[in-house]
Formats: structure tokens, sequence, C-alpha cells
């Protein structure tokens, strides 16, 4: 039965498709990005190539080797030094590794949480693009504004009268401005109620 349970709980949940929307709308805002992108590379293109036809090939070639010399002799400092300083003593080694080790589970559980973290911020910007892509939005806020600003004509109804008489009272003004519809619907749903 648990796994029953797990398969239709995993199935009911909307939280990967909103992920997935939410991904994909994303993606579409960034690729929207492109075009302008693309508009200043090639602006900029001229200048850049300009510049590398102008260089001198003799001097970025010194540098280069400069660079690379440089480089060399710094990690071979770096090598000696770790050499001269690295400790053989097994027990502190183990320490080292155990802390090491110790300290990676907490980092790993720290990236865990922010991953969740950022599916679960990803999977709202999901959902609320596919309410805005249904058009959800719209009809969410005009069910917030009925909420906040009930009908006028309820709160005009006397506090004595109960709410059951105060609701018919709505349903007759529009079958009294439909009456010839409301009378031929009628007709017709007489005879399959009986």
């Amino acid at each position: 039965m648990a796994i029953k349970d797990d398969l239709r709980n995993a199935i009911s949940d909307p939280t990967p498709a909103y992920f997935a929307a939410g991904t994909a709308d994303l993606a579409y805002q960034q690729a929207r990005k492109v075009p302008g992108i693309i508009e200043q590379l090639i602006a900029e293109a001229p200048a850049r190539i300009d510049a590398v036809r102008n260089t001198d090939t003799k001097a970025v070639q010194d540098k280069a080797v400069a660079r690379a010399k440089e480089a060399q002799e710094t990690l071979q400092a770096k090598v000696t030094e770790l050499l001269g300083s690295l400790d053989t003593d097994l027990k502190k080694l183990g320490e080292s590794a155990q802390g090491f080790a110790l300290s990676s589970v907490g980092v790993a559980a720290e990236y865990a949480v922010k991953a969740r973290e950022k599916y679960e911020e990803v999977a709202e910007h999901g959902e609320q693009a596919v309410k805005t892509w249904r058009g959800e939005a719209a009809e969410e806020i005009s069910e917030l504004a009925v909420a906040v600003e009930p009908d006028a004509e309820s709160e005009a109804a006397p506090a004595s009268e109960p709410a059951s008489a105060a609701a018919p009272a709505p349903a007759k003004k529009p079958a009294a401005k439909k009456a010839p519809a409301r009378k031929t619907t009628a007709k017709k749903t007489t005879p399959p109620a009986k």
C-alpha cells in the first residue's frame, strides 16, 4: 500500500511540471535577450578585429614567454614549499582527512538545501507562468476583489433579515430582466423534473 500511495502522490504532485514550466519561462526570458547581445557583438566586432590586426605578434609572443617562465618558477617554488612542509605524521593526516570528510558532508548538506530552495523558487515561478498563460492570474485578482469588496446589494440588505432571505432577492432581479427567456426554459425543464 505504501508504494501505491507513494506513486499516487508522485503522479499527482504538480511541482515537477511547474518546475519544467518555470525553467522554460526563464529560458524564454533569457532567449529574448539574445538578439540584443548579437547586435552588440556585431557593433563591437570591427573594433576588435582592427585591434587584433594592429597588434604586434612579436610583442605578444614575448609577453607569453615571460608569463610562462614566471608561472613555471612560481609553480616550482610552490611545489618545493609544499613538499618541504609536508607532515609525515599519519595520525595528523588521518585527523585532517576526517575533518575534511565532515566538512564535505556539511557543505553537501548546505548545497542540497540551497538546491531545494532554488527548485521551489523555479516551481513557484512556473506556477505563476502557467497561471498567466491560462489567464488565471486575472481571475484570481477579480476573486480577491470580490472577497475584499463584497457586492453593494448584499451590504444594503437589512441586518435583521437572515442570509437566506437576502440571497434570493438578487436572483429574482436577473429573472425579471430576462422574463421571456426564463419562461421558455421553465417549460422545457418542468416535464423531465416530474
